[in-house]
């Protein structure tokens, strides 16, 4: 098949887009990428890039086709809003011009924000190419859940732009089974939506690292708590140091925050306040492939979310890659992340917002055997590859886009 994929977000940025196309091409499609310019998260053009160039390169063979965008910045809400209203203009004049076709599919996705399927909708409408579109984050519920937008005509003008974005989709694909009930109430008939989870790319593994591996020397000994991600508001850094406040009476348990956002300030600033250095460690941030590696030295993966129905609805992508390093989990969160892992029987959950309950988590699994939380790791290796295994995600994404195709074809 020939897909046109459009994404606002793609390499060099990391996201599951990246991944998902190269399993497209495995499988034998002819794929090309409408995408912008790479400036996330740093809210600055990666280096070699600028406003106007690249507009096209390759991707492991793939075209690349780049429509320049105003750089989000460091995330103030009026940039961001720039941000994304300027990868819906440029989209929408340019992607006609520049992706030209023919194709099969276009293939949507959709981590924020929905916007993005804007330019998507107005190729199809000019090309009669069904859309399939996959939605990682719902709005507006995420613009008002992370605190973006308060506004109530706003944020009602968004639900109906999701509405009528929905509406043109010819299948939903949705990252969580929570997320059926909040697209339905839009008025969209439940049976488009089709649900396909968030995989891990194959790096993801567990790993024993060489004695002499330089990231032990970054690791501190003792009983390794280990975040990797996204250091933002959604993330509720204020419960995970409040936790670590409330088990300072055990020193040989460390804290180590890999990564960066608009919050790491903050929390480089609290860590100080709170006299936590000698047991929070904030190691910056670093490149996906070395990632394994730095989970290879933790004895739990930790996991947060603040308390808000949306983020109760959905699955942190970051689950999946923790799952598949065979490493025990803890989950500090609401609704469908923390069900995972207690279904999976592969770590210990605890509500969101609540520091006292992640403090006896992390207790508790301080004090399990060491054989104890072996055993948690290989469930959640098991849990892994029989739901979220690469191959098996694309083989059932391949028939659906096969079977899209037909029935456009017979449409």
């Amino acid at each position: 098949m020939r897909i046109l994929v459009v994404t606002q977000y793609f390499w060099p940025e990391n996201f599951q887009i990246n991944d998902l196309v190269l399993g497209f091409k495995q499988t034998g499609h002819d794929v090309q990428i409408m995408t912008g310019i790479p400036n996330y998260p740093t809210g600055r053009f990666f280096p070699g890039y600028g406003l106007l160039k690249p507009l096209k390169e390759k991707f492991a063979g793939m075209t690349v086709l780049r429509v320049p965008l105003i750089p989000r910045g460091k995330g103030q809400g009026w940039r961001l809003a720039l941000n994304y209203i300027s990868f819906v203009v440029s989209g929408s004049l340019l992607g006609p011009l520049l992706c030209r076709g023919p194709y099969d599919l276009i293939f949507v996705f959709e981590p924020s924000p929905i916007t993005v399927g804007l330019p998507a909708l107005l190729i199809k409408k000019l090309t009669g190419v069904p859309l399939m579109f996959w939605v990682q984050d719902l709005w507006p519920e995420s613009l008002s859940a992370t605190g973006a937008v308060r506004s109530k005509w706003i944020l009602e003008l968004v639900r109906h732009v999701a509405r009528q974005i929905y509406s043109g989709c010819d299948r939903i694909l949705i990252q969580s089974r929570a997320f059926v009930e909040p697209i339905v109430a839009l008025g969209i008939d439940a049976k488009r939506l089709l649900y396909f989870p968030n995989s891990a790319e194959e790096l993801y593994r567990p790993l024993v690292l060489e004695p002499e591996a330089p990231e032990r020397s970054q690791v501190p000994s003792g009983f390794v708590v280990m975040f990797a991600g996204n250091i933002g508001a959604a993330q509720d850094f204020g419960t995970i140091l409040t936790a670590a406040e409330l088990l300072r009476k055990i020193p040989s348990i460390h804290w180590i925050i890999i990564g960066d956002g608009r919050m790491w300030q903050w929390v480089q600033e609290e860590v100080r306040k709170r006299h936590l250095h000698d047991t929070v460690h904030l190691l910056g941030r670093y490149p996906q492939e070395a990632m394994p590696r730095y989970f290879a030295l933790a004895d739990v993966l930790l996991v947060t979310l603040r308390r808000d129905p949306i983020f109760a609805f959905t699955i942190p992508s970051k689950l999946q890659s923790y799952l598949a390093c065979g490493k025990p989990v803890i989950a500090a969160l609401d609704g469908e992340g923390a069900r995972i892992i207690e279904e999976a029987q592969a770590g210990f959950s605890a509500p969101a917002e609540a520091p006292a309950e992640l403090a006896a988590a992390v207790s508790a699994m301080y004090h399990l055997t060491e054989s104890g939380r072996l055993a948690m790791g290989k469930r959640a290796r098991n849990y892994f590859e029989r739901h979220f295994e690469r191959s098996l995600l694309l083989t059932h994404l391949d028939g659906w886009m096969r079977e899209l195709k037909q029935d456009s074809a017979d449409a």
